[in-house]
């Protein structure tokens, strides 16, 4: 039997300069996503009212561990193909994030 459900959850502070290229690249990623083993539940959420932070947030719902980590190798070697480095590209456009997982 499978584990609980894993949820991602992270939270971005996208500057309004940055914003189109910021979400070009996280709808590709996220888009990738769909088509994954054990991805129940994807979403990109753009903050319109309120006054929190975060002006981004996306929110992936994963079957369990298992297909969690499967997805993040994969993912992970996706973007060392495509030379990708998330932690710099971040840093370029100047996005704060808060990324972490529950259960």
């Amino acid at each position: 039997m499978p584990g609980p459900s894993l949820y991602r959850i992270d939270k971005f502070v996208v500057p309004p300069t940055s914003r189109d290229r910021f979400m070009e690249r996280l709808k590709k990623t996220h888009d990738a996503l769909d088509h994954v083993d054990g991805c129940e539940q994807n979403l990109i959420l753009e903050q319109v009212d309120g006054t929190g932070r975060f002006n981004i947030v996306t929110f992936v719902q994963w079957r369990d561990e298992t297909a969690y980590q499967a997805a993040k190798s994969a993912a992970q070697a996706r973007q060392a193909a495509d030379g990708f480095n998330p932690a710099q590209f971040m840093k370029e456009l100047e996005v704060a994030a808060d990324l972490a997982i529950y259960r």
